[in-house]
């Protein structure tokens, strides 16, 4: 009987408080603001910035040819001879450099790799990359260099962005892979001190294109 009772009791007050909700003590806390301030400057700028205090590496081209001038320096200096490619517009845009040369066609020996991305994302520094281009997904994480080409109108401020994008472009159909890398691969899980290149490239350059 005693236990009929307290259930009563507390079905009762399960009934009241249904029919008299309480008001929410803290209404912003809904996902009713932003959580992260709004971009206050150029987002290229912040890009480089954030990717650049990941460990990552920043080059900003005016144009094509700046690009071109700007990657085979690169290559020059690192003295790089196997460059791994299979993007048709990059190797075309690149047509005297090592990408075109004979022995590229090797992700297991290259020196480093190229591709182009989905987006950059500024407040995070990540490059969005998916399974949907030429490069499919091993291009950019098997090589121990990875040169990544974007243009300034892939350049979006937030990881929601990005994926309002992603959704928009392929709509029902999106890409079976999708990677949101934010520098090179880095892991603190041996005996706490940073490793990078541990499950990716130890290195990533991004050469940001303003067209």
């Amino acid at each position: 009987m005693r236990e009929n009772s307290s259930r009563e009791i507390v079905l009762k007050k399960i009934r009241e408080a249904l029919i008299n909700s309480t008001p929410l003590p803290f209404p912003s806390s809904e996902g009713s603001d932003n959580l992260y301030p709004q971009q206050q400057e150029d987002p290229a700028i912040e890009f480089a910035d954030v990717f650049t205090r990941l460990q990552g590496k920043f080059s900003f081209c005016r144009n094509n040819e700046e690009l071109v001038s700007q990657v085979n320096e690169l290559i020059a200096a690192m003295k790089w001879t196997r460059i791994y490619c299979v993007e048709p517009a990059l190797t075309s845009l690149f047509s005297n450099s090592p990408l075109n040369s004979p022995g590229n066609s090797t992700l297991a020996d290259c020196d480093a790799s190229m591709t182009s991305c989905e987006y950059l994302v500024a407040r995070t520094g990540t490059i969005v990359l998916s399974s949907a281009g030429e490069s499919g997904r091993t291009v950019s994480v098997y090589a121990p260099v990875h040169i990544c080409i974007a243009w300034g109108s892939q350049l979006l401020y937030d990881v929601k962005d990005a994926l309002k994008a992603l959704s928009k472009k392929y709509g029902s159909e999106l890409p079976s892979f999708i990677s949101f890398a934010s520098g090179p691969s880095r892991t603190a899980d041996i005996e706490k001190t940073l490793v990078t290149g541990v499950h990716g490239p130890k290195e990533v350059y991004v050469f940001l294109v303003d067209q």
